[in-house]
């Protein structure tokens, strides 16, 4: 047994629904400018270009139902709403008709953005890491296994900020689809079981502030709540 030269930390992990046992959670990619919309909101053309992605901590999951809190360094923080893929197993290469087979199932969660410091470091020509992985910026809801849900392709994605809808499409409205982000990010490392895939945000995103309370949905998925404290 391997001993360490300071105090080992728990493993991140999300409730599974129905049940008492947890997912480990072993790394957190995200798909950006996934939706044709929201990638025009953002100032940039939406066609089919390669998918890109950046990474979160595993420790920047809140739970549901916690109290998110406010990040600091930021006036303008921004919620975008996502429907995250929980993988039970993982690979290189991993082809597009096997991809759904290495799916544990789904969440609804939160892509926390600092979108000032963001604007920042795109100017500035600087990665923009601290925008996004920062501490609690990761809300996601308990993961409903694919044996309860089946493979999701389509429904409704909504975020409402104090009952007010904000965002609001349907998941069918992605320009690369689950199996496609899993076939070339597979391409670029190697997934494992314990990964969740954040796969990106419709148009509509707008600031937040403290005490608003966010609620997220899915069709067919928990429904994700939290109050930025």
């Amino acid at each position: 047994m391997t001993s360490f030269a300071i105090p080992t930390w728990e493993t991140p992990s999300i409730s599974v629904t129905n049940t008492d046992v947890a997912f480990p959670v072993r790394r957190i990619y995200c798909v950006g400018r996934n939706y044709a919309a929201h990638a025009r909101e953002m100032g940039h053309d939406p066609d089919r270009e390669p998918p890109f992605f950046f990474t979160k901590p595993a420790d920047a999951i809140v739970t549901n139902g916690s109290v998110t809190p406010y990040p600091v360094q930021t006036n303008n923080l921004h919620p975008e709403i996502e429907m995250v893929v929980a993988l039970s197993t993982g690979g290189k290469d991993i082809s597009i008709d096997e991809a759904n087979d290495c799916i544990f199932g789904y969440g609804v969660g939160l892509d926390l953005t600092r979108r000032d410091m963001q604007g920042v470091a795109k100017d500035m020509g600087r990665p923009w890491d601290m925008s996004k992985g920062f501490d609690h910026s990761a809300p996601v809801t308990a993961i409903t296994p694919v044996s309860h849900c089946g493979i999701i392709e389509s429904g409704r994605i909504s975020i409402k900020a104090n009952g007010e809808l904000r965002q609001d499409s349907d998941l069918n409205a992605m320009i690369w689809s689950v199996p496609e982000t899993i076939n070339y990010l597979s391409g670029l490392i190697e997934l494992k079981p314990g990964d969740l895939i954040f796969t990106g945000t419709p148009d509509g995103v707008a600031a937040i502030e403290r005490g608003d309370v966010l609620e997220g949905h899915v069709d067919g998925l928990e429904t994700l709540k939290t109050t930025m404290g």
